[in-house]
């Protein structure tokens, strides 16, 4: 069983910075998959970013390539999502989640892909 918490959501002006944190349980964090999902109010929950393993493979959705980075500390059982240059269609909960099996990136990128999730954290982007 792996349990994850996020933190570090809140409120941020357009342009500003926040730096989602997601602290797992398990021994064996260094071979999850890590993901990063944001749902909008009436909208579904969709993919934001992926870590594997080490972190040397990382994916992306579109609209946040170069304004949003995913990294993970396997010593502190930890994955962040650095997020920059914020814009207010970026106001969503964000969720952590986690998988021990690697697929490929059409599998990891839908919510389907993992089996364990956090709550949620709240990001809100004011224009």
């Amino acid at each position: 069983q792996v349990q994850l918490e996020e933190s570090g959501g809140g409120l941020v002006q357009t342009g500003g910075s926040l730096r989602l944190s997601c602290a797992a349980s398990g021994r064996t964090f260094s071979s999850y998959v890590m993901g990063w999902f944001r749902q909008a109010p009436g909208k579904e929950r969709e993919f934001v970013a992926a870590i594997f393993w080490s972190g040397g493979i990382r994916y992306y959705t579109d609209s946040v390539k170069g304004r949003f980075t995913v990294s993970r500390d396997n010593a502190k059982n930890t994955v962040y999502l650095q997020m920059n240059s914020l814009k207010p269609e970026d106001t969503a909960v964000y969720y952590c989640a986690a998988d021990t099996t690697a697929q490929a990136m059409g599998v990891m990128s839908l919510p389907s892909g993992y089996e364990y999730w956090g709550q949620g954290t709240q990001v809100t982007v004011s224009s």
